[in-house]
């Protein structure tokens, strides 16, 4: 990416293994760090950095939280929920992911009651709040020093099982879908129907979202897509057997493909403390590469929090943690911002080259 610093250079001492005389010598006390070094350096780091590639966060449910409260006040501070505008900035949010809560009885009226909710949250909050329906508007958001908010993921029942309502809900602004519990995507793979939908999603330029999908669904996805999909909130299914978590035969397939899996700052996705979070970070990079991994806060969503990421203002500690990991900061850049923003634009460009070859589909479930 051209917004890409020079990678941190790493100094580590190199010392001598212990002899069995050495071990029963009395131990020196250990040197105070040099200034500008150690975790107070790390923790500057951190924030210098995230200034530079604010989060991009996956999954916010205030849509769902708001309509439960008789009044709110994002602006000045709002202790009923976990997303605030102060909270946002200083735990520096770049982007957030509003995720859509629908009813099962009436999934697509509720679907647009919440869309309609997203466009008055962020008028009522132009100085703080940007609605955002593609790469470089999120940029331009950032750059205007405005939160970028993206519409979704919405569950695919808000669709109604219409290309129809797809498009409707698209032109909404409505841009990332998650698949599960559809019926056209169901536990061995696509209908003929559900291939035709992850294609109008490709040709419209919405983001497919496998969170809690079947492999062999997966499988099927990663074969008729041409867009890179995403895990909104899924951990390291081999650190935690939560059922939206992804295995790693899961996890090198979207690597392969372009995706990215968000990882969630759940207890019951994650563990329940920070360095649990950074495990899970950890693990995703190494199996699905460093243009595989991002964040995903999943606050305002009624899930409880790691100790340390109790709202949006631990990012700064939890990015802190992973350079004292030894992650190099173009791969932390790419984690906060730089591999959200890749999906958004491949997808754009997926949804270009596609409108050239077919007009929409006409299917019917």
């Amino acid at each position: 990416m051209a917004d890409l610093q020079d990678e941190l250079t790493a100094t580590t001492g190199v010392g001598e293994l212990d002899s069995p005389a050495a071990l029963d010598e009395p131990r020196l006390p250990e040197p105070e760090p040099e200034p500008g070094t150690g975790p107070a350096r790390s923790a500057a780091s951190a924030r210098d950095l995230l200034h530079r590639h604010p989060v991009a966060d996956g999954c916010c449910g205030l849509l769902g939280t708001l309509p439960t409260l008789p009044w709110y006040d994002l602006e000045t501070g709002e202790h009923a929920v976990e997303t605030d505008l102060p909270r946002l900035r200083e735990g520096v949010t770049g982007a957030l992911m509003w995720a859509l809560e629908t009813a099962p009885d009436r999934p697509v009226t509720s679907a647009l009651e919440q869309i309609d909710l997203a466009n008055n949250v962020v008028a009522r909050y132009p100085e703080g709040l940007r609605l955002a329906r593609s790469a470089s508007e999120t940029a331009d958001a950032r750059a205007h020093g405005r939160i970028a908010v993206l519409v979704g993921p919405a569950p695919a029942t808000a669709a109604g099982d219409s290309l129809g309502t797809l498009r409707a809900l698209h032109h909404l602004g409505l841009r990332v879908l998650t698949l599960s519990g559809a019926p056209w995507a169901p536990q061995d793979g696509l209908t003929r129907f559900g291939e035709e939908m992850v294609r109008e999603m490709n040709r419209l330029g919405m983001v497919v979202d496998l969170t809690g999908s079947a492999p062999a669904t997966c499988a099927r996805v990663f074969a008729v897509s041409k867009a890179p999909a995403i895990l909104t909130r899924s951990g390291a299914g081999a650190l935690n057997s939560h059922p939206d978590n992804a295995s790693d035969d899961l996890l090198a397939a979207l690597g392969e493909n372009r995706g990215v899996c968000l990882v969630p700052c759940s207890a019951a996705r994650t563990g329940p403390a920070l360095r649990d979070v950074a495990d899970h970070l950890d693990h995703v990079r190494r199996v699905a590469g460093p243009g595989a991994v991002g964040l995903s806060g999943m606050y305002d969503t009624g899930d409880t929090h790691p100790e340390g990421l109790a709202d949006s203002t631990g990012y700064p500690a939890l990015i802190s943690e992973l350079l004292d990991r030894g992650w190099p900061e173009t791969d932390v850049a790419l984690l906060t911002w730089g591999n959200v923003q890749r999906v958004l634009r491949g997808v754009e460009f997926t949804a270009r080259d596609t409108r050239r070859r077919r007009g929409p589909s006409a299917a019917t479930c």
